[in-house]
């Protein structure tokens, strides 16, 4: 967390890679960043913003067929993404 007690951006990707690496449930994952989306007040960077709202929703099911909205490969896409545009 930085000085203001908002996550940095590495935190965030932290919560990516606990999804690839199944170390993370999408449920905790979910929860974690509707805290931050949610919550009033808070300017986030445009990367932190559009990271956080990829995993606001990520336990969203496909419906009766089961998955889930954004699959595996989806969450994989997202992390390589947010390292490209971080110059990782």
């Amino acid at each position: 967390m930085d000085a203001s007690g908002q996550p940095t951006l590495d935190e965030i990707e932290d919560r990516f890679v606990g999804l690839v690496t199944g170390r993370l449930p999408r449920d905790e994952a979910d929860r974690w960043a509707a805290r931050w989306v949610l919550e009033d007040g808070i300017v986030w960077d445009d990367l932190s913003w559009w990271a956080l709202n990829c995993l606001y929703g990520i336990d969203l099911p496909m419906g009766e067929s089961g998955g889930y909205l954004h699959d595996d490969v989806q969450v994989r896409a997202w992390l390589a993404e947010l390292r490209k545009r971080r110059g990782v």
